[in-house]
């Protein structure tokens, strides 16, 4: 394979690059034909280490160290100050080699591993010859190789056709003819179905993040209807849980956070928590995901300002610019540095766009053209250029700065009304008490001797910093002379508590006729000229360069991509609503391909793209190279419709397969990269406490609204409920109830950056810095050691149990089948039936001596049921 690539990436005709000369003719080297079968590529495997190791000093810089250029093999032969970097056939002559074997190049810490060392060795004597033709000049800066230039995700995606396969009656869906055409290939198939009742849990977790209930799991097992299994698909894809459960994935990539982080101040995000409602709400309806992220990236430049009066639906497109105000924002901190911290904003907002939509790692060429994948410094600062507008470092904008207000006309009049009433009360308040003042000053004034009293009015008149000595000793010899507004009472604490207890009803009962807030965390652009985005050298904001106008990644196709510097139709610059249209044109090599890539490892537990954010030279190639193109290509001819997606998907043999391991597969393909079975996959960390919550029957499904508060236990666990600690940190004491609050899904849970919920944390839940493209898997010893000490596991338990005695009584065999299938979503084989009967009644005599034994005993069952791996994991 290697060689055919060599072959192929040594024949190509060299491509006219953005910024660079045409390859010259006479200096095309055609060497790939005579190369041997072992034979190491300059582009594909020496190119890249010098890429990343030398490059910085010798390439990229109009001034190179020493005058040496690394970025050609013929400016490699020709040297620079010390002479030729290399001796063709020679390694131990060449300089290049010397320097980087004796650790004195490149300077610094890191170093080339002792493999890239042998690797450059080796590629040196077997003639140090370039992979294909080499331009005749070049500019500053990096170029691109044919390799990078033919890497497969920056291809236009294909539909392919579908392949043949020799059991054509396997294929339910497309997915199966890729699928198991490569499986036969290897002499494999597909695994048995899944029964029922294991099809039905992994539908319902992957469908909507929930188990199903006894009632459920019954009725499906004993349905005798041919499409039964449809039927439940369109149950669970039109049910509401569907957006709270695929949201979660959303939310993920887009950093959704209900707090600011950067600093431990960590301010709360009251509102953030409606773009997280958008989301569910535009998964639920099956909003197009072309419209879906136009409306995240651009949806202020679909409206007029000043977004006043607007439509529930124009509303939401305000609202889903909240993806762009995720990431950690310090700039209302004083105490940071502001510079700095308004700069890392844009920095994250990129990360999140580009890890979510171009599965790129961007960033990595902030400071220097990116050390691995074909992204030029300068394509960096164009993306910047993209969303500068709205977030200009020079003009900033704090967080709440950016709120937008969604009250119609005659709710901001009433509001208006309001808060003159108030300001008039306010003004009432002060005239009263400030006559209470002066009525106690002229009292206590005339109990002094009469010939005192002109002076002691003239101390108190006069400013503080300007009293004389005689003064300020009047006015320490009789502090009544310092009566004011703050210290009044002590003189009149029967009528001060009258006259607070007055204003203090009169102003809430006013404060009570004002509109709620309405308000919206969002991105918008003032209508001030556009800032000039310039390249930082070397990353530094106080070192920028020239000028650079927005524009897409030079290694993708640009001729479909204009980004006007400031659209003339628009009263936005409209740079964001351009790029968004150039994303979800249906053209773009990466867009769809990372989206189904992501949905593809939420069913199966690994993308088709292992790397779902690494679409790049070090991230993995596809299993499924087809595969994967041609359910991009179907799902944006499809409409961009996600639950038809999803019905591809889940109606497919290759899902509905057991996830039992076959002796024949494992030896072929131990890690199942074939899928030839399911995988075993463990549920996420809020699925598995919203399935204790819906096991012990305490689940809320109260949707939207306010994020549910947490807070410190007395050990210092993150917990649900309302933070009592007074402004130094200290616990009041006071326990606040949350109601019904304190069962919602974890989706409803506040997510505050310095506060993770511990039940969450201890199961791989992402902190969002700023986001998580792919969630953690570990198995760790503390996971186990919350499942058995935690005190809402253990409540859960027992909450359970109480719910399992009410249903099927005091039997403790009927308790083992009720309790079994709560857990499992299936009843208990006759050797788990009689252990869990055994268990029960064992337990029961040992604790006799308590009050209800029998009840304590099932809780105690119930408790390592929901511990064990079957509760979290499925298959």
């Amino acid at each position: 394979m290697l060689r055919h690539l060599l072959v192929l990436v040594g024949m190509v005709v060299p491509l006219l690059i953005q910024g660079e000369r045409l390859w010259a003719a006479e200096n095309v080297t055609s060497a790939a034909s005579s190369l041997p079968a072992d034979a190491i590529s300059f582009d594909v495997q020496i190119r890249p280490i010098l890429k990343a190791h030398c490059w910085h000093c010798h390439g990229e810089e109009e001034e190179r160290q020493g005058t040496l250029d690394t970025r050609l093999v013929r400016l490699l032969l020709s040297g620079g100050d010390s002479g030729p970097a290399i001796v063709p056939g020679r390694h131990d002559e060449s300089l290049l080699y010397q320097r980087i074997a004796a650790g004195e190049m490149p300077p610094g810490e890191k170093k080339l591993s002792p493999a890239d060392v042998q690797l450059i060795a080796r590629w040196i004597d077997q003639g140090a010859l370039p992979s294909s033709a080499e331009p005749a000049a070049l500019a500053p800066g990096s170029l691109f190789s044919d390799a990078e230039r033919l890497h497969w995700s920056f291809q236009p995606i294909r539909r392919p056709p579908l392949p043949p396969v020799t059991r054509p009656d396997l294929v339910a869906t497309p997915i199966d003819a890729f699928l198991l055409a490569e499986l036969e290939k290897q002499g494999l198939s597909f695994g048995p179905l899944a029964d029922r009742a294991t099809l039905m849990r992994r539908l319902h977790f992957d469908l909507t993040g929930l188990p199903p209930t006894p009632a459920e799991i019954e009725a499906f097992v004993a349905d005798p209807a041919p499409d039964a299994y449809d039927q439940l698909v369109e149950r669970l894809l039109a049910s509401p849980a569907y957006g709270e459960r695929w949201g979660r994935h959303w939310l993920d990539v887009a950093g959704y956070a209900d707090s600011d982080g950067y600093s431990e101040k960590d301010a709360e995000r009251k509102w953030a928590y409606r773009y997280r409602d958008y989301v569910i709400r535009a998964l639920n309806n099956d909003k197009p995901w072309n419209e879906f992220l136009v409306e995240q990236l651009a949806g202020d430049e679909l409206l007029a300002p000043p977004y006043a009066n607007l439509s529930p639906q124009q509303a939401d497109c305000l609202i889903a610019t909240g993806l762009l105000r995720m990431g950690p924002d310090g700039t209302s901190d004083s105490d940071v540095d502001q510079p700095t911290a308004r700069n890392e904003v844009l920095a994250d907002t990129i990360k999140i766009v580009s890890t979510a939509l171009l599965g790129l790692s961007v960033g990595c060429a902030q400071c220097h053209d990116h050390r691995y994948d074909p992204i030029r410094q300068a394509d960096y600062y164009r993306l910047r250029a993209i969303f500068e507008p709205a977030y200009d470092c020079q003009k900033w904008l704090t967080p709440a700065a950016r709120l937008v207000s969604l009250w119609p006309d005659d709710v901001r009049e009433l509001a208006a009304a309001v808060e003159a009433g108030l300001a008039n009360l306010n003004k009432q308040r002060t005239a009263e008490l400030d006559a209470l003042v002066a009525e106690t000053f002229a009292r206590e004034l005339a109990k002094l001797p009469a010939e005192i009293q002109p002076a002691a009015r003239a101390a108190r008149d006069t400013p503080t910093d300007q009293r004389t000595d005689d003064q300020q000793q009047l006015i320490k010899q009789y502090p009544f002379l310092n009566v004011d507004r703050g210290s009044v009472y002590l003189y009149l604490p029967d009528r001060l508590n009258g006259f607070t207890n007055k204003w203090d009803q009169l102003l809430a009962a006013a404060s009570a006729r004002r509109p709620a807030d309405d308000l919206v965390q969002c991105l918008t652009e003032p209508t001030s000229p556009p800032p000039v985005t310039r390249l930082f050298y070397r990353g530094d904001f106080n070192q920028p360069r020239q000028e650079l106008a927005p524009g897409e990644l030079s290694i993708l196709p640009a001729n479909d991509c204009t980004i006007a510097v400031d659209d003339p139709t628009l009263p936005t610059t409209g740079r964001r609503l351009a790029y968004a249209r150039h994303l979800t044109n249906g053209r773009h090599p990466l867009v769809a391909r990372v989206l189904v890539n992501r949905f593809w490892m939420q069913h199966f537990g690994r993308g088709l793209v292992a790397t779902v954010a690494d679409f790049g030279m070090l991230g993995e190639a596809p299993s499924h190279p087809a595969l994967l193109d041609w359910l991009a290509d179907d799902f944006m001819r499809a409409g961009w419709r996600l639950k038809r997606w999803h019905r591809q998907v889940v109606l497919s043999t290759a899902y509905r397969q057991s996830s039992q391991r076959r002796e024949e597969l494992d030896a072929v393909d131990p890690d199942n990269l074939l899928l030839g079975r399911m995988h075993v996959r463990r549920l996420e960390a809020e699925v598995i406490r919203d399935a204790l919550l819906a096991a012990s029957g305490q689940l809320s499904n109260r949707m939207f609204g306010p994020s549910v508060s947490v807070m410190p236990d007395e050990v210092g666990q993150i917990v649900v409920g309302v933070d009592t600690r007074d402004s130094a940190g200290r616990p009041s004491g006071r326990f606040v109830s949350l109601g019904e609050d304190e069962f919602r899904r974890s989706i409803y849970v506040c997510v505050r950056r310095t506060m993770p919920l511990g039940m969450l944390e201890s199961f791989d839940a992402p902190l969002m810095t700023p986001n998580c493209s792919k969630r953690a898997q570990s198995t760790v010893a503390p996971q186990s050691l919350l499942m058995m000490n935690s005190d809402f596991v253990v409540q859960s338990a027992l909450t359970m149990a109480e719910r399992v005695a009410a249903e099927v009584g005091a039997d403790p065999a009927a308790q083992v089948r009720r309790a079994w299938l709560l857990a499992f979503a299936q009843q208990p084989s006759s050797a788990q039936q009689a252990a869990g009967t055994s268990f029960l009644q064992e337990q029961a005599k040992l604790l006799a001596d308590q009050p209800q034994p029998g009840r304590v005993a099932l809780a105690h069952f119930c408790q390592a049921l929901v511990s064990s791996n079957g509760f979290l994991y499925v298959d």
